[in-house]
């Protein structure tokens, strides 16, 4: 059976527009915009940044830009302003954010980010629906603070993660023997990109619980807390037990659960994409390896892996990029 390209349902796939000459006025405007992307992403995002940093200079430009977006959108809800709006403003906020979105895919910008985003649009054409379920998982932030069950979290993980599988795939493209070799039985590339930011999602989740309490936010799901006779008032007190350990190692478990589903579909990317998401999965995954050094304490510690781990872990990565 030949494996075919997918595109998610509703995709909305924007059309390519003319790019500025390389010496126009415009041009050298938009290369100032790349860089406040690049600047960004490498103060905010320093893992991310380091495997952005192994595409070659197009690609590694249109995922800066993805990443800005993405944070701007996170910022409607997270920014310390957001905080001290009412829901209804907020709401508002976000309608007037996926109209301006829209307008993106329209190929019309009003802004520094909006023109790199359209630029990054007719290089590397995007599913629209993508950037919309990233909204509509913000919108889930503005009254839903708890979650009943993994079903709920998951569909949260994919809204506000998992689309930028979505969008990144588009820029990391697949190699032609995904769509050209008859005998393979190739796992669903589109899947594995959103197993691999729903992975991404859960990490965060399990490393910011300190964090998340403080703004009456818990996302790990209550049917966990109630399994692992963990309340949610010894949550919010940051009580550290042998249940909440238990509770923790669960929850590890599940997010590298999560990693390797998203690994079998990185060896169906473009070949200079791999060593990228490999260093990228490899990484962040190590984040939950840090969880436990702490002893589970994500109240008092914030996991994160040393720089030193960071470039230890780049041979290993590429090795992995070349015979997987």
């Amino acid at each position: 059976m030949r494996c075919r390209d997918r595109t998610p349902s509703g995709g909305g796939v924007s059309v390519a527009a003319p790019l500025p000459a390389s010496d126009s006025p415009a041009r050298a405007g938009l290369e100032e915009a790349y860089e406040a992307c690049r600047q960004e992403t490498a103060q905010w995002a320093k893992t991310f940044y380091l495997g952005t940093m192994l595409l070659p200079p197009a690609k590694r430009r249109a995922i800066w830009a993805i990443y800005v977006w993405c944070r701007r959108t996170d910022e409607l809800m997270d920014s310390p302003q957001a905080q001290a709006l009412a829901p209804a403003e907020l709401l508002g906020r976000l309608d007037v954010w996926e109209e301006r979105t829209r307008q993106l895919f329209e190929g019309r910008a009003t802004d520094a980010l909006g023109r790199v985003m359209v630029d990054t649009f007719a290089q590397f054409p995007q599913p629209l629906q993508a950037y919309l379920d990233m909204i509509e998982g913000q919108r889930m932030d503005v009254g839903k603070h708890r979650y009943a069950d993994f079903a709920e979290l998951e569909l949260y993980c994919y809204r506000v993660a998992g689309t930028v599988g979505l969008m990144t795939q588009a820029v990391m493209g697949l190699d032609p023997a995904y769509t050209t070799a008859p005998w393979s039985a190739c796992p669903d590339p589109t899947e594995a990109a959103v197993a691999l930011g729903i992975a991404n999602q859960l990490t965060n989740i399990l490393r910011d619980v300190g964090e998340d309490r403080g703004r009456g936010r818990i996302y790990l799901p209550q049917e966990d807390l109630q399994r692992f006779g963990y309340s949610e008032a010894e949550l919010l007190a940051g009580i550290l037990n042998d249940n909440w350990r238990a509770l923790m190692a669960f929850q590890l478990e599940r997010a590298r659960a999560w990693f390797a589903r998203s690994e079998a579909g990185v060896r169906w990317l473009s070949a200079d994409a791999r060593w990228p998401v490999w260093t990228s999965l490899r990484l962040y995954r190590g984040i939950l390896d840090a969880i436990e050094r702490y002893d589970y304490d994500v109240f008092n510690h914030r996991a994160y892996v040393p720089t030193a781990g960071k470039l230890l872990d780049l041979p290993l990565s590429f090795v992995l990029a070349q015979v997987h």
